[in-house]
């Protein structure tokens, strides 16, 4: 018998399934934004609008990763992609969808720059399906401003 997901559940599915829209060659990441049980707006990371994709050789860093003359976590202001939360966030704003109060769903925990937008976007709520703990102030930040911070555990499918 098929057991139906959790809304939870099924949100951070959709954040893992948005992800393979990513063309990023280093890491695939997706976002979806949540208010009442409804898709505000979705995201994955990878350029911007109109420039060549980063398996095309639109971003250096990115470039330099399949080259492998750049390591994890170097050469970070090379990268011209867009986050996955960030683009969840523009998106919402491009399109005029107030996203206030809403949860925020990603495939991966969120780097500072991405944590400070999600604050003042006025998210209360943070589902994230993977670590990444690259730069430990985010988890303080949430904290401190009181937006509710949750990492999804995953049942084992029968």
């Amino acid at each position: 018998m098929n057991k139906k997901p959790t809304w939870d559940e099924y949100f951070i599915k959709i954040a893992k399934l948005v992800a393979k829209r990513s063309s990023c060659t280093s890491r695939q990441v997706g976002a979806v934004i949540v208010r009442d049980n409804m898709i505000l707006s979705t995201g994955y990371n990878g350029t911007p609008r109109g420039i060549k994709n980063c398996d095309e050789g639109g971003c250096p860093r990115c470039e330099g990763r399949v080259k492998g003359t750049v390591k994890s976590g170097e050469k970070l202001d090379e990268c011209v992609c867009v986050h996955a939360e960030e683009n969840a966030l523009l998106q919402a704003a491009y399109n005029g969808v107030s996203i206030k109060g809403a949860t925020f769903y990603t495939s991966l925990f969120t780097c500072r720059y991405c944590t400070k937008h999600i604050i003042n976007a006025g998210i209360k709520k943070v589902y994230y399906s993977e670590d990444y703990d690259l730069d430990p102030i985010s988890r303080k930040l949430y904290e401190e401003a009181g937006v509710k911070l949750v990492k999804y555990k995953e049942e084992k499918e029968d």
